[in-house]
């Protein structure tokens, strides 16, 4: 099991301690620190079976000054979440293939 974590979000590390509570050690990644490669990303999309608009985190900064408003195509975004990982909502927990936002943490359960 691998979770995308952001240690400052209160979701990410709600989620990071229900798949601990269940007895898992997942492998962590500081996706800010380490984002995501392009090819990566785009699996993670397809494992959530979303599309990419659908991952933004539409709250931040950055997409008020630089995104809302514009018109921009689904492949685009994958590679603006690249340039800015800080848009990538999170958490976003991995296993066998499958993915889910912990968005509310429970959402990992499936996962379980």
């Amino acid at each position: 099991m691998k979770i995308y974590h952001n240690p400052r979000c209160s979701k990410s590390r709600q989620t990071l301690a229900l798949i601990k509570e269940n007895g898992v050690e997942p492998n962590v990644v500081l996706y800010l620190d380490t984002p995501p490669t392009k090819t990566e990303l785009k699996s993670i999309i397809k494992q959530l079976n979303i599309k990419p608009s659908q991952l933004l985190r539409k709250g931040e900064k950055i997409y008020k000054e630089q995104f809302k408003g514009k018109t921009i195509a689904e492949t685009e975004w994958v590679d603006i979440m690249i340039e800015y990982p800080k848009l990538i909502e999170r958490p976003i927990v991995i296993k066998d293939g499958k993915a889910v936002l912990g968005r509310p943490p429970e959402n990992v359960l499936s996962l379980l």
